[in-house]
């Protein structure tokens, strides 16, 4: 990477110069740079309105084949992330991750896939016809929480699946825990299988010395990374990187264009220009403020009684190779608390915005954007719940996660079969054409095609008791599931699969 052409924006350049010129608008968007709808301009400001362009304009490039500025600047990233290929996403890293099952893979194909993938991921399976081979991640019991897979894990699914077409893999988790992805790579390489990585929670890794491997540092084939979360750049706005020899880029490109609109939001690919260029050339000392905080943090708040907060104490355990110092995964069982109960009280009285709570655990991101203040206010907040709310040795929660569900038909067949409605408490043993998880993390519990388990069913019950909302079926208040309509459905699956 050359910090001297990192220091170019070519894509905000050139919506600056737009603005600028004081061009005549003729085009969509119709709000004609904000004016036709003033009271949501007077708030957020006439730049941001004025940079919300279309695509398409002379100048201003088209994301379905970029060939200018959009182009450059995604050359840009690729070299920044130490990729061979950048392509800029506006529809989240789930377009991406759907872009690259759909390029590795079709119709009847198998994947490796860790249980605990992102929602996202059954959406990819259902659009592409993909079946998943799915991995268990380690368990830690105290956190109750999904952590990484292992290197053992993976290949053992591919002696027994040599005909999957990639692994899948996590990095890091939502919580900060890393795989041993340098390895986990090089089995699936020997096996000449590609490797795509979820790295939504990752895209700050490759900017600083401690930090966990990036995926592009690890010799990963392909990963899709939500700028928009830790490295600076607006909502929405993602990166899919690129640097394989097992597969085709422009192959990749045909995939993002089934999954992304062709009307891409300006101001989010303009963030994910200066946010690249801010992580190229200030990355590491910015990051360098962010994990001396939160490691702060960490130490402070472990010294609360009842408090445990995850750090690098777990790396070497059994599904963690490497931890993320930037996660505070705050654990508040001793005190009898949840997580959902916690986020509340942070909520509500101390106005401190949680990223997800859980059974156990509340979840601080660390960020560039943080402020000594922010990160003060957090652990006076965490110390007086401590001392005001907590019911020690009150064992409150006792539900443990399911294990892994039996998949009884492919993703893709349960979204398309015929469906009947059944209330949740009474589905056991009934196939599921829906998902069901907490959001966030956005981890399905339960997965399309897979047989529903009076396991599943006590923990989504346990959830609800602890004021978690489900979410994932068509039903808002997940008090009922769509299953399979009847056991003819199986059987048809069945002799459709012996076909293929």
């Amino acid at each position: 990477m050359k910090f001297n052409e990192q220091q170019k924006t070519p894509l905000f350049a050139a919506l600056k110069k737009y603005v600028e010129d004081k061009t005549i608008s003729f085009h969509v968007p119709g709000h004609r740079g904000g004016r036709g709808i003033p009271e949501f301009c007077d708030f957020v400001g006439e730049n941001i309105m004025s940079i919300d362009v279309t695509s398409g304009i002379l100048d201003l490039d088209t994301i379905c084949n970029p060939l200018g500025v959009i182009h450059e600047a995604e050359d840009l990233a690729a070299r920044a992330f130490g990729a061979d290929h950048a392509h800029f996403l506006v529809n989240g890293t789930t377009s991406g991750i759907q872009a690259m099952i759909l390029s590795v893979a079709g119709p009847g194909d198998e994947i490796i896939v860790p249980r605990n993938a992102h929602r996202s991921v059954v959406g990819g399976l259902i659009l592409s016809g993909v079946h998943p081979v799915y991995i268990k991640p380690v368990i830690n019991d105290y956190m109750g929480i999904a952590m990484g897979i292992t290197a053992d894990s993976v290949r053992r699914a591919l002696v027994e699946h040599p005909n999957a077409k990639a692994v899948f893999v996590i990095n890091p988790t939502y919580y900060g825990v890393a795989s041993d992805l340098k390895k986990i790579v090089e089995i699936a390489h020997s096996y000449g299988k590609p490797v795509i990585v979820d790295e939504a929670h990752g895209a700050h890794l490759g900017f600083h010395p401690d930090l966990p491997m990036s995926a592009m540092q690890a010799g990963a084939d392909m990963s899709a990374a939500s700028m928009h979360k830790l490295a600076g750049s607006m909502t929405q706005s993602s990166i899919l990187l690129i640097k394989s020899d097992l597969i085709d880029d422009r192959k990749v490109k045909a995939a993002m264009n089934l999954t992304q609109t062709t009307s891409p939001s300006y101001p989010l690919m303009a963030s994910l220009d200066v946010a690249r260029r801010q992580m190229a050339i200030n990355g590491r000392q910015m990051l360098d403020v962010t994990i001396e905080r939160c490691e702060r943090a960490r130490q402070l708040l472990n010294d609360i009684n009842g408090i445990y907060v995850m750090g690098h104490d777990v790396e070497g355990n059994e599904g963690c190779f490497a931890y993320d110092p930037t996660k505070l995964a705050i654990n508040l069982r001793e005190l009898g608390l949840s997580g959902f109960e916690t986020e509340k009280l942070l909520k509500y009285k101390y106005h401190i915005q949680m990223e997800l709570s859980d059974l156990y655990n509340v979840l601080a991101v660390g960020a560039i954007g943080d402020s000594e203040e922010s990160i003060s206010a957090l652990i006076a907040a965490i110390r007086d719940i401590a001392l005001k709310y907590s019911r020690k040795n009150v064992i409150k929660i006792s539900a443990e996660l399911p294990e892994n569900q039996e998949m009884v038909v492919s993703p893709r067949f349960a979204f398309y079969s015929e469906k009947r409605v059944v209330p949740l408490e009474e589905a056991e043993g009934e196939i599921s054409t829906e998902m069901l998880m907490a959001y966030p993390p956005g981890i399905p519990i339960l997965c399309p095609g897979e047989r529903i388990t009076r396991e599943v069913i006590e923990y989504a019950k346990a959830l609800n008791s602890e004021g978690c909302h489900l979410q994932g079926t068509e039903d808002p208040d997940a008090k009922s599931i769509k299953v399979l309509a009847d056991i003819e459905s199986v059987k048809y699956y069945e002799r459709i699969k012996q076909v293929v």
